[in-house]
C-alpha cells in the first residue's frame, strides 16, 4: 500500500515506519509498505482443501460475511502466518498468544483474515499521511483484492474513505501502457490514466460505520508494539 510521491522520503520517520521508496516510471517515487494480502485468506481455503473440505470463493465470502464481527484479529504480517504448514493451526495458535478466542468456525476464520487486513490498511493510511502531510481521499484496491467486495467495503468502513476497487489485471495493463508510451502510442502517464479509466469498469464503495472499526484498530494497534 502506498502512494506515488515526486521525490524519496528519507527521514527518520520512514525508516522507524518501515516504509520503502520504490522507483517509478518517469523519476518519480513510490513511498509503500508491503503487505501480506490475500496470501492468508488463500491458505486457509488450502488448509481445508486438504482436507477434503474446500468452499468456494463465493462460499467464503457468505460465511465471512454472516460471522461474528471481530470476534477473532489476525495481523496478516505476523511472522507466524508467512508460510506455515496449516494456516487455521498457525492463527488458532496466534489467536491463543495473543488473548483471543481460538475460533472454531471456519466463517471466523474467513472474517478475521479479512477483518485483519482491512485494519493494517487503515494503520498503513495513517502512516502515509503522517509521512506526507497530506489527507488522502481515495483508496484504489487494483488487482485480485478488487473482486472481493466485502474486503473493498470493509476497507471503506475501517479507513473512512473511499474506495475504488478495479481494474484487475493492473499489472498486465501497466506493461502494455508503458509499451504504448514507449512506441509513441501514448505521450505521457497522465494520458495513460485517462485511458484506463475510460477502458476498465471499477466499483466504488464509500465507508460505513467507521466508529464501529476504532476500538478494534486501537486493539489490533498493540500487535505493533
Amino acid at each position: 500500500m502506498g502512494v506515488e510521491i515526486p521525490q524519496p522520503n528519507v527521514s527518520p520517520l520512514c525508516a522507524k515506519l518501515n516504509f520503502t521508496n520504490e522507483g517509478g516510471v518517469r523519476g518519480s517515487t513510490r513511498l509503500l509498505q508491503n503487505i501480506g494480502g490475500l496470501w492468508i485468506y488463500q491458505q486457509i481455503r488450502a488448509a481445508l482443501d486438504r482436507q477434503g473440505n474446500a468452499p468456494s470463493w463465493a462460499e467464503m465470502t457468505q460465511a465471512a460475511a454472516g460471522a461474528e464481527p471481530f470476534a477473532l484479529l489476525v495481523n496478516p504480517d505476523d511472522p507466524a502466518l508467512v508460510a506455515p504448514d496449516n494456516m487455521i493451526d498457525a492463527i488458532c495458535g496466534l489467536a491463543g498468544r495473543t488473548g483471543q478466542r481460538v475460533p472454531t468456525d471456519n466463517g471466523v476464520l474467513f472474517r478475521g483474515a479479512l477483518e485483519g487486513l482491512a485494519l493494517r490498511y487503515r494503520m498503513c493510511l495513517q502512516h502515509l499521511e503522517a509521512l506526507t502531510g497530506s489527507h488522502i481521499k481515495t483508496i484504489h484496491i487494483v488487482g485480485g483484492g478488487s473482486l472481493n467486495a466485502l474486503l473493498c467495503q470493509m476497507t471503506a468502513d475501517a479507513c473512512g474513505r473511499q474506495v475504488v476497487a478495479g481494474p484487475v489485471e493492473a499489472t498486465a495493463i501497466g506493461n502494455i501502457l508503458m509499451q504504448m508510451i514507449g512506441s509513441g502510442s501514448l505521450h505521457s502517464i497522465d494520458e495513460a490514466r485517462q485511458l484506463v479509466r475510460h477502458s476498465f469498469p471499477t466499483q466504488t464503495y464509500e465507508p460505513q460505520q467507521t466508529d464501529r472499526w476504532d476500538e478494534p484498530a486501537a486493539k489490533f494497534a498493540t500487535f505493533f508494539e
